[in-house]
């Protein structure tokens, strides 16, 4: 018969462990959980994946002061842009879940991780505390040009195949994903020219060097001063600066491109942590702040809870799934 023999324990190692465990030294969760309760202690660093002074970045830094003034600690911004905002949702995922790092995480996750671009899982590799506002998409062309109406350009493409062509912010991202959907909602082709960022395909286009503009709010400015015409707008329903532009829905085309953003942490983040953060984005979210430079931007908001973001987030990686098949979009990254 086999026993199951344990080494004794003697009155002097039960005196230390309790002595131990009353200090909080060899039990390392009532640290973290008195971690978690001050938290936080320290500044945050927010990854914020574009460029500084863009829209997103003037948005994040807008946002951050509020929740910062929330937390009563400081939020430091830490622009890593590059890779259509993957190498800032990256170094995310990969950082420490101590609440200390957070940052904004694009929607465009959910296509580029199943391209390939992004290392990371946005089911499983993130900690959802807040979606924000999303972002005003539309279609410009220069006042010369012969289409004084989006129908005008679509009765035009259907005629000539191939022959108008558009500029955008570079294959897979959101105005080249966005503007195939319209092309094959409308049942026409386009051809599309990838640029580098969204800069350039503006100056491309106001030189005249593409006959359409598909981008964010960048061509806002121009067309507020008549150097540009605004086509259409992609969102749900129209923005507010340009009441008169109608929005694809409103033509008759079932597409709604809006790529809201949103905020968050590595995944593993202590549930008492993670709270204090969704109420504090979702305070700064709603203020009088931040609601001042969305609409400076043309930036809806469009805010959830972090349970139902990453619900929202589950949802667009099952559609992104479908949309990438439709659209070939692996075998034109292949061909550069």
């Amino acid at each position: 018969m086999k026993l199951n023999i344990q080494t004794p324990i003697s009155r002097r190692q039960l005196l230390l462990g309790g002595s131990a465990t009353a200090a909080g030294i060899l039990v390392p969760s009532l640290a973290l959980a008195s971690d978690a309760a001050s938290y936080p202690t320290r500044p945050i660093s927010f990854i914020c994946p574009w460029p500084a002074g863009g829209t997103a970045d003037q948005s994040m830094r807008a946002i951050c002061l509020v929740a910062a003034n929330v937390l009563k600690q400081p939020i430091v911004l830490e622009n890593k842009a590059g890779a259509a905002g993957m190498i800032g949702a990256k170094a995310l995922a990969s950082a420490r879940p101590d609440g200390y790092t957070i940052g904004q995480i694009p929607i465009s996750v959910t296509r580029f991780s199943q391209l390939g671009t992004l290392q990371a899982d946005p089911r499983t590799d993130y900690t959802y505390l807040a979606r924000t506002s999303g972002q005003t998409f539309g279609i410009a062309v220069l006042p010369s040009s012969n289409f004084a109406t989006l129908q005008d350009m679509v009765a035009f493409a259907k005629a000539n195949p191939g022959k108008v062509s558009y500029g955008h912010a570079g294959i897979g991202g959101a105005t080249h994903v966005g503007m195939e959907e319209f092309a094959l909602a409308a049942g026409i082709s386009l051809n599309a020219i990838a640029y580098k960022g969204g800069a350039q395909a503006l100056s491309d286009t106001l030189g005249g060097q593409v006959d359409l503009l598909a981008d964010s709010s960048s061509w806002a400015p121009h067309v507020e001063s008549g150097k540009l015409r605004l086509l259409a707008t992609w969102g749900e329903q129209r923005t507010p600066r340009f009441k008169d532009t109608p929005t694809l829905k409103d033509l008759g085309y079932k597409v709604v491109v809006d790529a809201p953003n949103g905020i968050g942490a590595p995944k593993g983040l202590d549930p008492v942590v993670e709270k204090k953060l969704r109420d504090a984005f979702r305070f700064a979210v709603n203020s009088t702040e931040f609601k001042a430079v969305a609409d400076k931007i043309d930036a809806p908001l469009m805010y959830l809870d972090g349970p139902d973001y990453k619900k929202y987030v589950q949802g667009m990686y099952d559609r992104e799934t479908q949309l990438i098949e439709r659209l070939k979009l692996k075998e034109l990254l292949q061909k550069g």
